[in-house]
């Protein structure tokens, strides 16, 4: 479980202070994977940052598998793996040596079947004896994952995990994803992609300004802004967008129009831009 109650996060000094996070709740059962969006700066990697304990809250409280944040920083640590955006893997040593030093660092109890284990789950099994630096940037990104699942974490973070990686090599990762959540262990992903959140999570939380600014299923989101909407061209060129509750509202606001037009179910990212006035 991961409990968020008025979260808060300043920077600077009083007067002058920078407000990251303002007052964020929510709450995050376990064996959900939960997908945090926003636009640059809305305070998503802050939120991250404070709930994986590399940052101290300015007010409110968090929870991690039953630790406080602030009072048990430790016990968290122990019971949670962490992919970071940069890639800090050892680019000399080959990918079943940078398992091996992680985990003697971390007393990962019967450490060689753990490692088998693990390059089993992220499909690098074959090539545990090559050197990273010979690996595509999708193959770091699925061993950064192997790490962070190393020690067997309750929650498993995930800050734009398959940022920088083509299409085809994000969807693999996306499987690989899917398999650690089916297993019941809590995912928390921050993502640029829409469709990936949409394609992976849960529950997903959008912020704006250090607010959430929603808070609900991929289908609760899209009821709440419309399940449908009416893309219509002006005569000028534009693009103008009418987001329905349902289809008998499109094909009225449809009759209503002129031009070409299409009427179609609405996505997350239309969502998203409806809630934040911005795209990703």
């Amino acid at each position: 479980m991961i409990e968020v109650s008025e979260l808060r996060k300043s920077y600077g000094e009083k007067g002058r202070s920078i407000i990251a996070v303002d007052g964020l709740s929510f709450r995050i059962r376990p064996g959900t994977v939960f997908g945090l969006l926003g636009p640059n700066g809305a305070g998503k990697t802050t939120t991250i940052r404070v709930m994986t304990t590399l940052s101290d809250p300015s007010g409110g409280a968090c929870s991690v598998a039953g630790f406080d944040v602030t009072r048990d920083p430790a016990s968290i640590k122990e019971r949670i793996g962490v992919v970071p955006q940069e890639n800090n893997l050892d680019r000399e040593l080959s990918a079943y040596e940078n398992l091996l030093i992680y985990g003697l660092l971390h007393r990962v109890a019967g450490l060689r079947k753990k490692i088998s284990e693990v390059l089993s789950v992220v499909e690098l099994d074959e090539s545990r004896e090559r050197v990273v630096q010979d690996f595509s940037g999708g193959m770091k990104r699925r061993l950064l994952l192997a790490r962070a699942l190393l020690t067997d974490p309750e929650v498993l973070f995930l800050d734009e995990p398959t940022i920088g990686l083509d299409p085809q090599i994000r969807r693999h990762f996306w499987n690989v994803i899917r398999k650690i959540g089916m297993d019941g262990r809590t995912v928390v992903m921050t993502t640029h992609y829409i469709e990936e959140a949409e394609a992976l999570c849960d529950m997903v939380g959008i912020m704006s300004k250090g607010k959430m600014v929603a808070f609900d299923t991929v289908k609760g989101l899209k009821k709440l802004v419309g399940e449908y909407v009416v893309d219509t061209i002006t005569e000028d060129g534009r693009l103008e967008q009418f987001m329905c509750c349902d289809r008998r509202e499109a094909d009225s606001v449809a009759s209503g129009l002129q031009g070409r037009l299409t009427i179609r179910r609405s996505s997350l990212e239309d969502v998203f831009v409806k809630l934040t006035g911005a795209r990703i």
